[in-house]
């Protein structure tokens, strides 16, 4: 087993699952009525929330929207389409 295979089945999940979340919490702010902080919302908004809060730093909300869940969901599909796809890097090399 190589290490490009390793990498292949650590990555292909973890990158899936956060474009899943990412996608709910793109769904959650349709909501602004729910609260995060409760069961079963922070499961959602936990592991997502440390990459959000800086990037309204840089891209405020538009129109009232926050817009960047969306960013982070085409930031994870990028990265496992160049890492994981038919011509990804770690394809490539395996």
């Amino acid at each position: 087993m190589t290490a490009a295979t390793v990498a292949n089945w650590i990555l292909g999940p973890l990158l899936g699952l956060a474009i899943f979340l990412f996608i709910f919490r793109i769904i959650l702010t349709w909501y602004p009525q729910v609260d995060l902080n409760r069961f079963p919302f922070n499961v959602i908004a936990l592991p997502t929330e440390p990459f959000l809060v800086p990037m309204r730093k840089l891209v405020p909300p538009i129109g009232g929207v926050d817009i960047t869940p969306i960013l982070w969901v085409g930031i994870f599909s990028l990265l496992r389409e160049l890492l994981l796809g038919q011509q990804g890097l770690l394809r490539m090399i395996h």
